[in-house]
């Protein structure tokens, strides 16, 4: 008896041969070992963003339990995945939250196929191999020490262009290695967690989280101590920055962004909750109470931090009176598919919170809906209301775990405020 339906055409072959025992064992047990799942231990996964330039963005995972779980790393980052099905010789794997996924074949190598991003229509598909055993990130040799990059660093990306912004670099040698972590941070948010390695004058730095495809990499001129590099976002955009030593350096105030056009206007509003009902803010569950609105979406890497961090937050402070309400702006309006996407996020990090879906998308229409303020120019924008639900706190984007004591920073500001709004 056969483990499973789709292992027939194998069998039907393995039949068909008329051969001794010895060796049919060998057929019979790939097949085996197959249904069983993948390989387990380390590989090194390479997206191929432009095979004829040969761009390539590497990345770990590690298989675990017995070759039904992936546990992919970026630095300090471990993320699980386990929507994994198996189709012959064929693997699916979907990554958590996210709505992409890898469709691949077990080679002997290890896995070789695509990933799929379904959030974009053009330049979604990116050729991936995966290659068992193997546990360096990039495929250079670690040379003598010398920590070039450390520190912070003001960054410019595209630097000639009229749509140029700027950015701090914020990059880490590991034990004083030639191995480097770090990120960037925006005035929308920061690049996660971003995990590579010195060669020479250059450095290299990557991310793949199932929604960023990060790439980054920089020239060191030892003269003037500046950058010079190119940024990948999967194989979908590029393009140019540079740097400079600035231990200085500061991003506009993420609180003074985005602001109240009426301080002293109480704040409403109405969507649907996921059984399709009206939602407001003068509905009983939220009279005189402090209220976090979220302005998210699922398929936004920051806004799933951000989402960790107030799930946690959530717990704590519920029964002290504290509110929070997600405003899900997601990549279509179709309800039925919005619900879908944001189930997984809820589901992930165990989200208690109310979640409303406005049905809308983009940057332009969540500034529309919400005309209470002047803009939104980021997800996530997070707006703090007191308990007659006027606004005291507009907080765009979010410097999440990868920014270190930004990202501390931002909690302990954040409680304080919940604890005054708490007490008034």
């Amino acid at each position: 008896m056969w483990p499973h339906v789709y292992y027939t055409e194998s069998v039907t072959w393995l039949r068909r041969v008329k051969i001794n025992k010895l060796k049919i064992i060998i057929p019979i047990l790939l097949v085996l070992q197959l249904h069983a799942g993948l390989k387990v231990g380390p590989y090194r996964a390479v997206l191929f963003l432009n095979e004829k330039e040969n761009i390539l963005l590497p990345f770990n995972f590690e298989v675990t339990e017995k070759g039904k779980k992936i546990i992919i790393k970026n630095a300090e980052e471990k993320i699980e995945v386990s929507e994994i099905k198996f189709k012959k010789d064929s693997v699916f794997i979907q990554m958590p939250v996210f709505d992409t996924e890898f469709r691949c074949k077990i080679t002997n190598e290890g896995l070789q196929g695509h990933w799929i991003n379904h959030y974009r229509n053009e330049n979604n598909i990116i050729p991936f191999k995966a290659y068992f055993g193997q546990t360096n990130r990039f495929d250079f040799v670690p040379g003598k020490a010398n920590p070039y990059f450390e520190g912070k660093w003001e960054c410019t990306f595209s630097p000639t262009s009229q749509d140029s912004s700027k950015a701090i670099g914020i990059f880490h040698h590991l034990e004083q290695t030639d191995y480097i972590s770090g990120t960037f941070l925006t005035e929308t948010g920061d690049y996660r967690f971003l995990e590579g390695m010195k060669n020479g004058n250059k450095m290299y730095l990557s991310c793949f989280d199932g929604s960023h495809a990060f790439l980054f990499v920089a020239e060191l001129n030892t003269i003037n101590e500046t950058l010079s590099g190119v940024f990948y976002s999967g194989a979908h955009w590029q393009e140019s920055w540079t740097a400079k030593r600035n231990e200085h350096f500061e991003l506009k105030n993420a609180d003074e962004i985005t602001f109240a056009l009426d301080k002293n206007k109480v704040v409403d509003f109405k969507y649907l909750n996921f059984d399709k009902k009206f939602v407001s803010l003068t509905d009983k569950k939220f009279e005189n109470k402090p209220i976090i609105i979220q302005v998210m979406g699922s398929w936004c890497p920051n806004c799933m931090d951000e989402s960790a961090y107030l799930s946690e937050l959530y717990s704590v402070y519920k029964s002290q009176g504290l509110e929070i309400i997600a405003l899900a702006f997601e990549k279509t309006t179709d309800f039925a598919k919005a619900k879908t996407q944001v189930n997984r996020l809820i589901k992930k990090f165990n989200i208690k919170y109310t979640v409303l879906l406005p049905l809308q998308t983009g940057k332009n229409k969540a500034s529309e809906s919400l005309n209470f303020v002047n803009n939104i120019t980021a997800f996530p924008t997070t707006i703090f209301l007191n308990r007659e639900h006027k606004i005291v706190k507009i907080h765009t984007g979010f410097s999440g775990p990868a920014t270190g004591n930004e990202y501390l920073r931002f909690k302990e500001n954040t409680e304080s405020l919940i604890k005054n709004l708490l007490k008034l």
